[in-house]
């Protein structure tokens, strides 16, 4: 099983890579997409030779789980649940071929500039994504996988300030932010 302290790493020298070889990127204020898309290559060239890594994938915006739409339950003032969408800027995890541990990393980037209910969105949905259960009932069983998609190793909240020229990273780890630390770009 992959720990947090290893996908913690795994995500931190992906990052480095992608900072050191798009600095251009950082420059021309390019849209979230575009970015995920060149962190996404930088974790896929981290993964493609590892054989830990084997039967895992790194997509862009995918919002599949067991060939229906990904979802999470979220709960809404007291006992009411809604199901809720999503749509993960970056994930690392096994497209459902890896029921022990299907999902890795999740990542929602956003820039400073965005409305601040977005920016808490993200958050939300990574607290949701990263508990164990996503109605704290699910039993885990080793081969299912739960109906609303939970148990991602680690969450990470990536926000870009092209002003201050840095980057807020906050780590999410079972429902919980966990730590959060800034990186400079040059």
């Amino acid at each position: 099983m992959k720990t947090y302290q290893e996908m913690v790493e795994l995500f931190e020298r992906a990052n480095q890579t992608f900072i050191n070889t798009n600095q251009q990127l950082f420059y021309n204020n390019f849209s979230e997409r575009r970015l995920c898309g060149a962190l996404m290559l930088c974790l896929h060239e981290l993964i493609a030779y590892n054989d830990n890594f084997y039967g895992y994938f790194v997509d862009v915006e995918y919002n599949r789980n067991k060939g229906a739409l990904k979802t999470i339950c979220k709960t809404i003032r007291g006992n009411n649940q809604k199901i809720i969408r999503i749509n993960c800027d970056l994930i690392l995890h096994s497209r459902g071929e890896h029921p022990e541990q299907d999902n890795l990393i999740a990542l929602e980037m956003k820039k400073s500039s965005a409305r601040k209910q977005d920016k808490q969105n993200d958050c939300d949905r990574l607290i949701a994504l990263t508990k164990d259960t996503f109605d704290d009932v699910w039993p885990y069983d080793g081969n299912s996988l739960p109906e609303h998609v939970c148990r991602y190793v680690l969450g990470v909240y990536y926000e870009i300030n092209y002003r201050k020229r840095d980057i807020l990273i906050e780590y999410y780890r079972r429902g919980n932010h966990v730590a959060t630390h800034y990186v400079q770009l040059s």
